[in-house]
């Protein structure tokens, strides 16, 4: 039986074991998960929260992280002004970012969710609104969601990787994990 984990990982909190030779190191996952031989299955940047598996099966971190699998990833971001009908379309069929089209995701305006609160909180601007979306991708390229939502003109101000296949977040306080045999 291979070992998966289902870690909230904090905002700020690298997806690696190690912080290497930097001054100012950043906090990693081993401050929060001390479990021998489980290794990440894919990555969560820095400044986005939520679900991180680590496993110590090479063929099902390759599953989980390799996108010919297409394992759908859902996030919940939170982006600055209100997306229109047509904004969220655009995500559904797909925008064009600097390395090419995305594949068409789900997407939808969702209430806002009952989640940690993220330390330190999101800049708040009176004057400028923000919603809440739910967007669902099959892809894995480099900071894909928040560069989508930029394209429609609507960054991302918080993120948070929801569920990644069938394994979800929910239940998690933040840093907390559990493990599963699978």
């Amino acid at each position: 039986m291979s070992r998966l984990i289902l870690l909230n990982k904090p905002f700020g909190v690298l997806s690696q074991f190690s912080a290497g030779r930097d001054e100012n190191p950043h906090p990693t996952l081993s401050e929060y998960v001390k479990v021998p031989g489980v290794y990440p299955a894919g990555r969560l940047d820095r400044d986005s929260e939520g679900l991180l598996l680590l496993t110590d099966d090479g063929r099902l971190q390759s599953r989980i992280a390799e996108p010919r699998h297409k394992m759908p990833k859902t996030y919940l971001a939170q982006v600055e002004g209100e997306p229109d009908g047509a904004a969220i379309s655009a995500l559904c069929k797909g925008v064009r970012l600097k390395d090419g089209m995305t594949a068409p995701a789900r997407a939808r305006v969702i209430d806002p969710p009952q989640l940690w609160d993220r330390d330190p909180p999101i800049r708040y601007r009176k004057s400028v609104p923000d919603t809440w979306i739910e967007l669902t991708i099959n892809e894995g390229r480099n900071r894909q969601v928040r560069r989508m939502t930029a394209a429609i003109g609507h960054p991302t101000l918080r993120l948070v990787r929801w569920s990644i296949g069938d394994w979800t977040v929910e239940g998690l306080g933040l840093g907390e994990w559990r493990e599963l045999r699978v």
